[in-house]
Formats: C-alpha cells, structure tokens, sequence
C-alpha cells in the first residue's frame, strides 16, 4: 500500500450536476485529487469529520483510495464482526470516554445477533456481552488473556459473524434492531438505551455505506420496526423555584462527615445560579473566576472533567479532560454570575482554598470528586429540605436537575434566548425544545387572546 501524510480538505460543496439534493466532498492526498458524493449534508459533513480527525491523529493515508489507514481497515473486513472490531479502532483515537463506553455497549449488543441463522452451540449471552464489552471491542484489552470461555465465545463469533454485504437484507438488519429492545434478562430496555443503540448501530450500517460495502442504509429499509418515543423536553416537576433551591443548598451543609457537605454546597450553587454542567463546575478554577467585592462576576469555563469507566479513558482514570459540550477544543464560554453566586464561592475559597492546579472543588486528598459522592450529598439534603411527599415526586431528583432549573428561571425571566443558550452552552434551537414546557405563562397569553377575539 503506498501512502502519504500530505492530506488537504476542502470545503463540502452542493453538487450542481444532480437533480435530486447531494453533496461532494473532497480533499487531496500526496498531490492526488478525491472526492465522494453523499446524498445529504449531514452525511458529508459526518465523512469529511472523519477524515480530518483521521488527519488530526497522523494516520497515513492510501494513495490509491484516498481513505486513511484506519478506514482501510474497516473497508477489508468481511464479516459484521470483524467490521465491529475495525470501525470502534478507527473511532476509539478522538473519541470521549462516554462515546467509547456507548459504542461498544451498542455493538456488544448488536454483534451477537448478527449471525447465522443455524449457529450451533451458541455461547451463553452473558458470556458473549463480556467477551464483547470487556475483551473484544476495547482496543487495548484485546492483548488481554481471557479465560477459556471467553476465548471460545469470541471463536464462535468469527465464524459464524454475518458476512457485512448481509446487512443489506432487511430480515437480518432486524435481527440487530430486536436485540436492542430487551436487556439481557429478556425485559424490555428504556426507551433512552434503545435509541442510543439504534443510534450507534445506524451510524456504523452509514460508514459501510460510506466506503461502499452496502448500498444503502438498510436500517431506512426497515417500515414495521418503531423505535419508543423518547422524552426530548425537561418535565417542569423538576424544576425547583428559588426559595427551594436555597433550601437545598442550606440542607446540603449538614450532611456528610470532615466538612463534606459544607464543601459541596457552593459546588451545587454552581449548578443553580450559573446553570454549570456537574463536569464544568468540577474542573472550575481560581485562575477562571472574577469574583468582586460587590456586584456581578464572571466565569470562564474552558474544560470539563466528565465521569466514564477507566477502561474508556486514555488516561486510565475516572475523569477525562474534554473541551466544553457544543465547543471546540480550545474554545471557552464566559457565564456572568450573580452577587449571591459570587459570595457563596468567595465564601467556599476562604474556608477551604484550592488544589495546586487551581480547583475549587475536590476530595479530601485533591482528588476528582466522583458522580457517586455528589449524588449521595444530593440525596441525603433533599431529605432534609423536602416534606416526604416532595421527596417522593422528581423534583430536583438529580444535581443536574438544579442546571435545568436555572435555565428554566432565565427564560422566565425574559432573557432572551440567544443570550440563555449562550450561557448555558446550547444552541437556541435546542435550548427552546428542550424547555419548551418549562416557560410559563404562554398559556395564559394564549388564552386571554382567544378570549379578545371571540368578544371582538
């Protein structure tokens, strides 16, 4: 295979030869022009993502295909087994923790009931869900010595994996699509995880269609198969009003042991009164708050520390380093604070300063503080602050509830969208479907119009 590192892209450009709508992407490898038409601008800008990211990593492309070496892969491998193993390699290099964590759950999934009609002596599910999660799927657990069953799973998988083209026939792609829909004890899976692994399993079907193993996207095939609805918009039973979440902020300083809630509560005051994810507020740090002595401050957030099994982070710990959700690597978002918001972390440094590296919130031994110890605080203060019944009912169920609440009360307020979604990180478009239910007063307003029109 001759190759090269000289790779330059172009922008996607509408393609004016075609009747019907598709898009041309193109780039140039070692001096040799490429380009591929997709039919819609999604899809092209999704392959041409790919191929910048492939460039981004140092891979070497082909000469002859113009695809990276990591696409050549995927392109060779003949069985959906062998595709699974070569599309999660070439994804895994810049992909987040939690996508790796979802792509292999989608296959791990999937790839055991994408094979022949007649496979004998087929290994018990469970067997298979590990030999896939835990040995097959992660690149670097594949140089792992797994037991003796495990090795026969994964054997019997390579032999009777459906070929790729197969995936072309609707009654097989469904076989795919029904695994997704129960869990491993035979239960119906959420409506959530079904659509996530859809999600993922359509993606992969797309990038065989991509390099032209299939024709076509056999999942668009597919007319009796429904995915469950799935709840886009925030139920308003979450959103707590400001006296309670004040409440819960003050409930929160009683519990825990060595101080630990008292240490938590500006961390949640971050989540409410700046609408910070819980990963932003875990990586906020001195160097990035102006704090005055009166008046509105100022955050600037530049990453986030989400949470994910080790065995997804390149680091081999809990928490990775990931630019800002809906930003580019570098780029940060500034979030004016409120006076209240400004005491209470003037307040937090004064009691209990930083870690060296600047963070305003970490364990007793400068550590990330994990979803587990956060949550745990959440729940034991909502006992304190809430009657039994509010307690039982979904109001501020989870800390990130107090986020949702703080974009609830600005659109209320009547901040305009634009400068909402701005900064909370969403785009506008978003920002208004999601909280859509949670803006008050539109009923009313209509109302009181119908009413003026029908006394007219």
């Amino acid at each position: 295979m001759n190759t090269s590192y000289d790779v330059k892209f172009w922008e996607i450009r509408r393609n004016q030869s075609s009747k019907t709508p598709s898009y041309v992407v193109r780039w140039k490898v070692g001096g040799r022009q490429k380009s591929k038409t997709l039919r819609t601008k999604a899809l092209a800008e999704s392959f041409l993502s790919d191929l910048r990211q492939a460039a981004k990593q140092g891979e070497a492309f082909d000469l002859d295909t113009g695809l990276p070496v990591s696409m050549i892969k995927v392109k060779n491998a003949t069985t959906w087994y062998g595709f699974a193993l070569a599309y999660v390699d070439m994804k895994w290099p810049h992909a987040a923790a939690k996508t790796r964590d979802s792509l292999t759950d989608a296959l791990a999934t999937v790839t055991p009931a994408l094979v022949s009609e007649n496979a004998p002596y087929k290994p018990d599910p469970h067997v298979l869900r590990e030999a896939l999660r835990q040995y097959a799927l992660p690149p670097a657990s594949r140089r792992l010595d797994p037991p003796s069953a495990i090795r026969s799973a994964l054997t019997w998988l390579e032999r009777h994996s459906l070929p790729v083209t197969d995936l072309a026939k609707v009654r097989n792609v469904r076989l795919g699509l029904d695994a997704i829909t129960l869990r491993l004890d035979g239960e119906a899976a959420a409506a959530t995880t079904i659509s996530r692994k859809r999600s993922v399993f359509y993606n992969a079907l797309q990038y065989a269609v991509d390099l032209e193993e299939l024709t076509s996207n056999p999942i668009d095939k597919v007319k009796a198969w429904r995915p469950p609805k799935v709840r886009e918009v925030v139920d308003r039973r979450i959103v707590v009003n400001p006296r309670q979440a004040r409440e819960l902020l003050t409930a929160v300083t009683y519990v825990g042991r060595l101080d630990r809630g008292r240490h938590l509560r500006a961390f949640f005051a971050s989540l409410y009164f700046a609408g910070l994810r819980p990963a932003e507020a875990l990586d906020l740090r001195i160097q990035n708050c102006y704090l005055p002595d009166e008046g509105w401050g100022r955050l600037l957030l530049a990453k986030s520390k989400p949470q994910a099994n080790r065995r997804w982070t390149n680091s081999g710990k809990a928490h990775d380093d990931r630019g800002l959700k809906h930003r580019a690597d570098d780029e940060g978002r500034p979030v004016p604070i409120p006076p209240e918001l400004v005491t209470i972390l003037r307040e937090h440094i004064e009691e209990f300063g930083f870690h060296e590296d600047g963070r305003l919130f970490r364990t007793s031994r400068g550590g990330i503080i994990s979803i587990g110890t956060y949550c745990a605080a959440w729940r034991a203060a909502r006992t304190f602050a809430m009657t039994p019944e509010q307690t039982a009912s979904p109001m501020a169920a989870r800390p990130y509830d107090l986020r949702h609440a703080a974009v609830s009360l600005w659109l209320n307020a009547g901040v305009a969208p634009p400068d909402v979604a701005e900064r909370a990180g969403h785009g506008v478009d978003v920002l208004l479907k999601v909280y859509a239910k949670c803006i008050d007063g539109g009923a009313e307003i209509a109302n009181q119009r119908i009413e003026d029109a029908l006394t007219t």
